[in-house]
């Protein structure tokens, strides 16, 4: 099985920043897109951003001009970078990685970690 772990996350003051790291392992062959989601008590769930293969960038309005992703293929490592942190970033974020592995094509999820903007 795939394992996934993310890390990273914490309390930080408004206007800080927080990177976020996670890191995929096992029998992958390659990574075709990885994400990362948060979900608010009550609320969707929201894709914060993602990155393709190819390398494609998207974000969530929200997060915009303030939160950068990117990857390291050699690593199956996909980070967020978050800057600017406002009280409302606060939640759980998740990574989501759809690789293939030597088998077939699937999506695979971190346990999640706690980001806390807070004074």
């Amino acid at each position: 099985q795939v394992q996934v772990v993310e890390s990273g996350g914490g309390l930080v003051q408004p206007g800080g920043s927080l990177r976020l790291s996670c890191t995929a392992s096992g029998s992958i062959f390659s990574i075709n897109a990885m994400g990362w989601y948060r979900r608010a008590p009550g609320k969707q769930r929201e894709l914060v951003a993602r990155i393709t293969g190819g390398g494609e960038t998207g974000y969530a309005d929200s997060v915009k001009g303030r939160f950068t992703i990117s990857r390291d293929n050699a690593k199956n490592t996909v980070y967020l970078q978050m800057n600017s942190l406002k009280p409302e970033d606060t939640n759980v974020y998740y990574c989501n990685i759809i690789a293939t592995t030597y088998r077939y094509t699937d999506v695979f999820w971190g346990q999640g970690t706690q980001v806390t903007v807070s004074s």
